[in-house]
């Protein structure tokens, strides 16, 4: 097998050298890498959309046979994946988004060979395992930070791979392309990739990896709706004869998501803080498992099972359907359910719960000053963009997102109004958002392990 590869390689290497225009030769050569990424990214992206959903259908047919179930298939489900991430995979906890950041960082000539720990195979492998098991235990996590910190695993696996004459790509670039091939695959947004890698991750010029940039989401996207169909993240909601006076709900929904989501931010940190001061035992942390899990179990049981999951179906419910209006208590059970989850110490991402919340906000407060359902839509939509700002602190990214996930162009400036607001609002509460207090975490952890 190995003679196979190394005359594969060495074929490869000869085709290359019969090329006379070594300029071409050379963007070719700085092309492919990018290229064989974006394909592999666009599978993994697939394979682990179906197999999250797959997860989440089978939490929800356990729960409409014996909802008493639950009470068995939460703890399970929460301590089996923290354990999972503990012994295999410590870097795999959570939702990945941070991991990537730090290994942006970490990509210099001195401490490059720390990215590993962030970025591997062995990441992949189980962080797909881990959130899978969160899910069907009922945990409010989503799949997409997953998947951007699988998609930078990838690329920097591929570039790990190339041989010694192949001319050396920058590890940095690598990592950004991925990422923004990772959330265009997820979402289906390509244009969100991009301006997400350029307002998330990149302190660098654009113009150094903008064409692979540019090709990787492409063609990472495509790859993905070669395998799962053409589609939009969720649909196309009715937000036609809607008039300016929607401004004004939409600025008092995105402030009042803006500044929950950085306090929902401020209380996961504070819990994991706790839980590393005082949860020092195996034991510790499974009984602390054991009773987060039975307390989201006795929610979903006895008030509403909206805490349960990511969260998806109540978007499209709120979206698609006459029933708009949330009871008063679903956006706390859905922060709630995210703060339990996210904080198990087991893979998920928080990009659709925060999504969730944000929508079931723009549910309640529509329906409290009685809006019509055309504007109920266009108010859920900016809640989205906010509760996901305040999280992120990325508002660009963030309207972009909802934009192309529900193909509603006609209301970019109401979501950059949303996304603006919530930036502003989200201040108040904590001037660093949730990713940027992990990214230091963990580059903390990696550069006192090492």
């Amino acid at each position: 097998m190995l003679r196979i590869f190394i005359l594969i390689r060495k074929s490869i290497k000869k085709s290359f050298d019969n090329i006379r225009n070594e300029q071409l030769k050379n963007n070719l050569l700085q092309a492919i890498p990018f290229w064989i990424g974006s394909v592999i990214t666009g599978f993994f992206a697939v394979l682990y959309a179906q197999i999250f959903a797959w997860g989440e259908n089978l939490m929800n047919f356990i729960f409409d046979w014996h909802a008493w179930m639950i009470f068995i298939i939460a703890p399970i489900g929460f301590v089996l994946s923290w354990w999972l991430v503990k012994e295999f995979a410590p870097n795999a906890k959570g939702s990945g988004i941070p991991q990537v950041m730090a290994a942006v960082e970490l990509a210099n000539p001195k401490e490059h060979k720390k990215i590993r720990s962030l970025l591997s195979l062995k990441i992949i492998i189980f962080k797909i395992v881990s959130s899978v098991v969160l899910v069907i235990g009922g945990g409010a996590v989503g799949r997409e930070g997953p998947t951007i910190q699988i998609a930078g695993s990838v690329f920097r696996k591929v570039n790990e791979y190339l041989p010694e004459w192949w001319p050396k790509i920058s590890k940095k670039n690598m990592i950004m392309t991925g990422a923004a091939a990772g959330l265009a695959a997820a979402f289906n947004t390509p244009l969100g990739g991009i301006v997400f890698a350029v307002e998330e991750l990149s302190k660098t010029h654009i113009n150094y990896f903008k064409t692979a940039l540019f090709t990787a989401v492409i063609i990472a996207g495509l790859t993905a709706q070669t395998l799962a169909g053409s589609y939009l993240y969720l649909g196309y909601p009715k937000t036609n004869d809607v008039s300016l006076m929607v401004m004004f709900p939409i600025i008092l929904v995105a402030a009042t998501a803006g500044i929950l989501a950085s306090q929902l931010s401020v209380i996961m940190l504070k819990i994991n803080g706790w839980k590393k001061k005082t949860l020092k035992t195996n034991k510790a942390n499974v009984v602390f498992l054991i009773i987060c899990a039975l307390f989201v179990a006795s929610i979903a049981y006895f008030i509403n099972r909206e805490i349960l999951g990511s969260g998806k179906e109540i978007m499209e419910r709120v979206l698609f359907t006459k029933d708009k209006h949330e009871d008063w208590y679903v956006p706390i059970l859905r922060m709630l359910g995210p703060a339990l989850s996210f904080t198990s110490g087991g893979a998920g991402g928080i990009f659709a719960p925060a999504l969730t919340a944000g929508a079931s906000i723009g549910s309640v407060i529509s329906g409290a000053i009685h809006l019509t359902p055309n504007e109920t839509n266009v108010v859920i939509l900016g809640g989205m963009v906010a509760f996901l700002t305040g999280i992120t602190r990325a508002p660009f990214t963030s309207a972009i997102i909802v934009l192309e996930m529900t193909d509603r162009h006609s209301l970019i400036f109401h979501l950059m109004l949303a996304g603006m607001v919530s930036s502003i609002a989200s201040i108040l509460v904590s001037r660093h958002s949730l990713y940027d207090v992990l990214k230091v975490n963990f580059l903390t952890e990696v550069r006192r392990n090492d």
